[in-house]
């Protein structure tokens, strides 16, 4: 195995998804991507592009009609769903544009649960989840309820639960999509920050804006990924 395989955190080897018809629709035509540990990465596109399905193909919430996915060396083909789930709670963290926090939880709370679905032990739960919101600077607001706070902090909240499981891959979706221009600034600075401590970003987006801060950015477009390959193996 190549060095840039062995580091790499997702590899796509012709993966595509179609729908039966009639008339059967390719949603996503066969690809081929790798995304090296601990690369910024933007996929961008406009509405229609196919951006949705090569999401749910990333996290593991559907499944390709061709090609392999190897998921930080793990071929995710042959697992089951019971495996893809747990493969997912484990190694990748999500964050989306509507924030998807419990409003009759707290932000501690909300973060723990991420835990409780990946069965991270009991002790370990709380300490975790405090440790995130520190992370993303939230560690004065522990019991604040999603309705208090503003979008900038709820989606820091979703943050901190994307990184409580210590993820192999970040996979944001629009996630400044629901923020005001000051909000989103902050919430990518933060991703910035999240990128010189290591971690390995994906983030979909329509806004060049946001694909700009990136280190690398591939486009898609009816269906099809194109480059440039600005910072390492990128399409082929």
């Amino acid at each position: 195995m190549s060095r840039a395989a062995a580091d790499a955190v997702i590899r796509l080897d012709g993966v595509g998804r179609s729908f039966p018809g009639p008339p059967p629709v390719t949603a996503l035509h066969p690809c081929d991507l790798t995304v090296r540990a601990g690369e910024y990465l933007a996929i961008t596109g406009p509405s229609g592009s196919g951006k949705s399905t090569l999401l749910h193909l990333l996290g593991l919430l559907d499944t390709p009609t061709s090609g392999r996915y190897v998921l930080d060396g793990i071929d995710t083909g042959g697992l089951g769903d019971r495996d893809r789930s747990t493969l997912r709670g484990r190694r990748i963290g999500f964050v989306f544009q509507s924030f998807h926090l419990l409003p009759h939880r707290t932000a501690e709370e909300n973060v723990l649960l991420a835990q409780v679905y990946n069965r991270t032990p009991r002790p370990h739960r709380r300490r975790a989840a405090r440790a995130a919101l520190r992370q993303v600077g939230l560690g004065h607001r522990l019991d604040a309820l999603p309705t208090t706070l503003s979008g900038g902090e709820r989606q820091r909240v979703a943050i901190a639960r994307a990184l409580v499981n210590d993820p192999s891959l970040v996979l944001c979706d629009e996630p400044t999509g629901n923020l005001d221009s000051a909000n989103a600034a902050a919430v990518l600075d933060r991703f910035d920050r999240l990128h010189d401590e290591g971690y390995t970003l994906v983030v979909i987006t329509h806004d060049p804006a946001v694909a700009a801060r990136a280190g690398r950015t591939v486009r898609i477009g009816d269906g099809r990924l194109t480059g440039p390959a600005a910072a390492g193996p990128a399409v082929r």
